[in-house]
């Protein structure tokens, strides 16, 4: 009896896309666990205010509002909104307080997340900067040993293969913005003398003209 030989296929090398996917969809999901229910439930009441159903119903409950109070005003009766509609004004301000509220405090929430998301794309541009570095360094090595290659000074490579400090590239960027701003200042104040002098010697023309006049 011929033995069954179970055949399996080789394994696939994942796709890069989808581990990227992946890795994504694990972060998210991360910082959803990390959520508590009160502020899930106010990001909940945000994404609900933030529709366009929400602002027809304001429309028509303020609407409703002004011409239920004006028909009670014109009819006399005793509990009413008398224009300008102070009660429907209370509620608003009150209303809006809310909302503000709530939009704040969803907004700190993502505005930590896109800090963090920050934090991560400058730790993987650094290191993806390093990798750069390190291949261009074993390029240049590899020219050098081989033979067959002319070995020649190449500055463009000898500067790539330096890594980057960000502390040096941030103090060169705030040098360079305030070497900006104070030429710009200084552009600023050239041009002020320049239309103060410029109205002085109209001023000056004006009481010659007037002068010659008299």
């Amino acid at each position: 009896m011929p033995s069954s030989i179970s055949t399996q296929s080789p394994a696939q090398p994942s796709d890069p896309i989808s581990q990227n996917i992946d890795a994504v969809v694990a972060l998210h999901a991360l910082a959803e666990q990390q959520v508590d229910p009160h502020q899930r439930g106010v990001e909940s009441l945000t994404s609900w205010l933030g529709r366009p159903q929400f602002f027809y119903g304001i429309l028509v409950g303020v609407s409703l509002w002004m011409i239920a109070n004006t028909i009670a005003y014109r009819s006399h009766w005793a509990e009413r909104d008398d224009p300008p509609f102070f009660w429907l004004q209370g509620i608003v301000g009150l209303c809006a307080l809310l909302m503000t509220t709530v939009v704040l405090i969803t907004q700190n929430r993502q505005g930590k997340l896109a800090e963090r998301r920050e934090q991560l794309d400058l730790q993987m541009s650094l290191l993806t900067e390093q990798r750069t570095a390190k291949i261009i360094d074993l390029l240049e090595e590899l020219r050098r040993d081989m033979p067959s290659v002319h070995n020649r000074v190449d500055p463009e490579a000898e500067a790539l293969i330096k890594t980057v400090d960000p502390q040096e590239v941030l103090a060169a960027l705030e040098t360079r913005l305030e070497e900006t701003m104070e030429t710009t200042a200084a552009a600023q104040i050239v041009t002020d003398e320049i239309d103060e002098a410029a109205i002085e010697t109209e001023q000056r023309i004006r009481l010659a003209q007037q002068e010659k006049k008299s």
